[in-house]
């Protein structure tokens, strides 16, 4: 008998056996499916261990994230994907391949979909198709279903380590030099407006992780996210915002541009905008040239030039001004830009770390401090290369000195 058969006709004895009326712990669940299990007739010997993966497998299914559960407590697979209840991908170690792990039926995938969503109070369905979500424990979820999903509905699953990667666990890496990690320290703790920019996949959010780790412990700090998965473990005043979805009658929708003019009222020394994909960008901007110094964000962008067009475009999108007023605001919120890369080895690194020292000719003047200087590749593929300092001074130490800081 095939095993899908077979767990089907374990779950449908099970089910039969369960009183609704009784709530069972995870315990007496997990000895009712062991009882099942030893007792069912499968015509070959299975193993203490093949009969384990068959118990956890059937109590995922109706507690956990069936089948998708071993992947999630996979700690070497980074990235779940599933294209439909039958083909699923995942990620590991910077390399995607498809697994034989699959949902046994369409439903049963929408029902881990529902499941998941309602835990953060959020609702996906046909007329409201698209969601991001997250997991309990921090793992970032989208959801897409028909009819915008044409083969069925579609997932992916973001996880994020358990403890969170430190600027040197990225060293380590070759993410970025000693020196430049250095450099950034100093910035955070001078309280300098810094602006990640990157790709999908580039490792923003694990880098703004990684700088927020500096943040003094006395400063009181406002998280505002569309669906939180920043992990600030260092700061002990802090308060995290998410957004929230409209209801099914279109009402209770609260934005990114809410939370940061509700987090202008909470007496914040820093905010930090998970990213910024809209008009919030004129919010964010105002925030850090109103006295909140030290602020942290992130936008998807191919480098820091085309990070900054977008800023511009985000801006435009909720507000009209000329361009020279957004970009003299710009200017005068953000101080450096730090641009992220996933190099064509699948490694994560930071490609530039810029300046902004005002406008020249109507265009933002950038001071690159850092740029990443490739040397070739290694005989496996992986490219040689390091984050080089340009030679160039920081033109606007003033923060640095405020804070008794030098370079």
């Amino acid at each position: 008998m095939a095993l899908d058969e077979t767990v089907r006709l374990l779950k449908q004895r099970i089910q039969e056996k369960l009183d609704l009326s009784v709530s069972l712990t995870d315990i007496q669940l997990q000895d009712m499916i062991e009882q099942e299990v030893f007792s069912f007739p499968f015509g070959t010997y299975l193993t203490a261990g093949q009969q384990h993966r068959l118990v956890m497998r059937i109590f995922h299914s109706f507690r956990g994230l069936d089948v998708l559960q071993p992947l999630v407590d996979d700690a070497s697979v980074t990235e779940i994907m599933i294209n439909r209840h039958d083909q699923i991908f995942i990620e590991r170690n910077g390399s995607v391949s498809q697994t034989e792990v699959k949902f046994e039926s369409r439903e049963k995938l929408e029902d881990v979909i529902q499941a998941i969503v309602a835990k953060v109070n959020r609702a996906v369905n046909e007329s409201s198709p698209i969601v991001d979500a997250r997991l309990l424990d921090g793992s970032r979820v989208n959801v897409v279903l028909p009819p915008v999903a044409l083969e069925g509905p579609a997932m992916t699953i973001r996880k994020f380590p358990e403890h969170p990667m430190t600027l040197e666990d990225l060293i380590a890496k070759g993410a970025l030099s000693g020196e430049a990690a250095l450099f950034l320290q100093k910035l955070v703790r001078a309280k300098y407006n810094l602006f990640i920019g990157g790709g999908t996949g580039s490792g923003k959010t694990t880098f703004l992780n990684a700088l927020s780790q500096y943040i003094p412990a006395e400063e009181r700090v406002i998280t505002i996210e569309d669906s939180a998965e920043l992990q600030l473990r260092t700061v002990p005043n802090l308060v995290r915002m998410e957004t929230r979805n409209a209801n099914t009658e279109g009402r209770g929708e609260i934005t990114i541009r809410e939370l940061i003019r509700s987090s202008l009222r909470m007496r914040p020394n820093r905010i930090i905008v998970g990213e910024v994909r809209g008009a919030e960008a004129l919010d964010m901007l105002a925030a850090m040239n109103t006295g909140h110094d030290g602020s942290l964000s992130t936008g998807h962008a191919n480098s820091t030039s085309d990070m900054l067009s977008r800023l511009e475009t985000m801006v435009l999108s909720g507000a009209n001004l000329p361009v020279e007023v957004i970009r003299k605001q710009i200017c005068s919120a953000i101080d450096v830009m730090i641009h992220l890369t996933r190099l064509r080895d699948r490694s994560r690194r930071v490609t530039e770390i810029s300046e902004i020292i005002g406008l020249e000719g109507g265009e933002v003047r950038l001071n690159p401090l850092y740029v990443f200087v490739e040397h070739g590749e290694e005989k496996g593929g992986g490219i040689k290369g390091e984050l080089k300092a340009t030679g160039s001074r920081l033109y606007h130490a003033d923060k640095l000195a405020m804070a008794g800081i030098t370079l």
